[in-house]
């Protein structure tokens, strides 16, 4: 067993967090950078070609500079893996936002997070409820960040569609990345949520962005493969890349519901996971 106080606890928690955002927001992960490559490859559209090329140029100066890959260094929402052996405490959620407020002046974050009615901002990713903070049973310590910015997350939707409607669903997602078009800064990633509840099939879409991009099982091919038909192309000006890929998570629902939520990711799909070491 771990002899484990607060103090402890706040600081491995703080200091795992500022870490995780320093990497996230200035090095994108190997599978997306690699599905934004062959997607350059395979791009015979001259503004489409341009559009890739630009974006690869910008991750590879975000990181030659360690400045975050895009302005908007999005939302920090934050998973954790908690061993049986950590207590679970106030302090775990309190080193979690001191090292939002610590990231957002080191990386540095621009400052997001406001009141949603008066609009004020806090000036350091921090608010009432924010950063959200997702703790689930694990084997070992982990935190993960997934900064979220606003223009995928605004072209979000869910639905509580109805049992007879299962034929719909494949529908609905493709439906939410033409609706979306160019506004979510394709190409995209579609983190999907089937069944659960209301607030349980949006936490799956988010949960399923988390997921490595370069695999796809079959029906979640079929859906990327469906986006990409619709032409919206990189950054919404034609092309054959819409959408780098299609990820789904499923819980099991109520009899008579059906709910499925689609989470919009854009081609800057930040993430990071490091050990908390205490």
């Amino acid at each position: 067993m771990h002899t484990v106080t607060d103090t402890h606890l706040f600081r491995a928690v703080s200091d795992a967090t500022k870490k995780a955002l320093e990497i996230a927001e200035t090095h994108l992960p190997e599978d997306v950078t690699a599905a934004l490559e062959a997607a350059y490859a395979s791009e015979e559209e001259p503004i489409a070609r341009a559009e890739l090329g630009a974006i690869l140029d910008n991750i590879a100066l975000a990181e030659e500079t360690k400045r975050p890959i895009c302005q908007d260094t999005g939302v920090p929402v934050i998973f954790i893996t908690l061993p049986p052996d950590i207590p679970y405490t106030p302090a775990i959620e309190e080193g979690v936002r001191d090292g939002v407020t610590r990231a957002t002046a080191s990386v540095p974050l621009r400052p997001n997070v406001v009141s949603p009615m008066t609009r004020a901002n806090s000036g350091t990713n921090c608010g009432e409820g924010m950063p959200v903070v997702h703790i689930t049973p694990g084997d070992t310590f982990m935190l993960t960040v997934l900064p979220k910015g606003a223009g995928s997350e605004n072209v979000s939707r869910i639905a509580m569609l109805l049992p007879s409607q299962v034929d719909n669903v494949r529908r609905f997602i493709v439906e939410t990345a033409l609706e979306a078009g160019g506004r979510p800064c394709p190409p995209i990633i579609l983190g999907v949520g089937i069944g659960g509840t209301f607030d349980r099939a949006a936490f799956l879409a988010k949960e399923a962005l988390l997921e490595p991009i370069d695999e796809m099982d079959t029906f979640e091919q079929q859906i990327c493969d469906d986006v990409n038909h619709l032409g919206i192309g990189p950054m919404g000006l034609g092309g054959r890349t819409t959408c780098l890929a299609v990820k789904v998570k499923q819980a099991g629902c109520h009899t008579a519901s059906l709910p499925v939520a689609v989470n919009i990711q854009c081609w800057a799909a930040r993430r990071a996971t490091v050990r908390v070491i205490l």
